[in-house]
């Protein structure tokens, strides 16, 4: 019996001004989470030189190691090599191409705040992840317990 195959994996850009909090701590989930049947991508329109390190904290506390990653610039390419988009309080600074989905998640930015304030964050992103894998037809995968 052989496997099914899909022409190709479903891809998923988060874009949010620095690049360096929500996006990243999103694309972190959606890699965890979509364990290879999902391709991701973040960017921003205005990248920071480094990812937030609270962000890189929360995201430690559940198993998921980001600080290999860096805030990229978002570019016009990444979006039309997306199929959804979604923005995290970048306004209208990302292009729009027909025939792509658009999500506007509305998330608190995570810059100059605490562990406590940032987790509520993560938390929230974590639900909207497992609800974007639902509806891609994706089964999540488990994160690896935190030792």
């Amino acid at each position: 019996m052989t496997e099914p195959t899909t022409p190709t994996a479903p891809s998923v850009l988060f874009v949010c001004v620095h690049n360096a909090g929500r996006s990243q701590m999103a694309a972190g989930l959606l890699a965890a989470l979509g364990a290879g049947q999902v391709e991701v991508r973040s960017a921003g329109s205005e990248p920071a030189d480094q990812i937030n390190p609270t962000a890189v904290e929360a995201m430690l506390e559940m198993g998921i190691d980001i600080r290999s990653s860096s805030p990229k610039v978002l570019t016009a390419d990444a979006v039309k090599a997306s199929d959804v988009v979604i923005t995290m309080g970048c306004g209208d600074v990302c292009p729009i191409f027909p025939g792509k989905r658009y999500e506007d998640w509305k998330l608190d930015d995570p810059a100059g705040q605490g562990i406590d304030a940032v987790r509520p964050i993560r938390d929230d992103i974590h639900a909207r992840v497992l609800a974007l894998l639902a509806e891609l037809g994706v089964t999540p995968a488990p994160l690896a317990p935190v030792a």
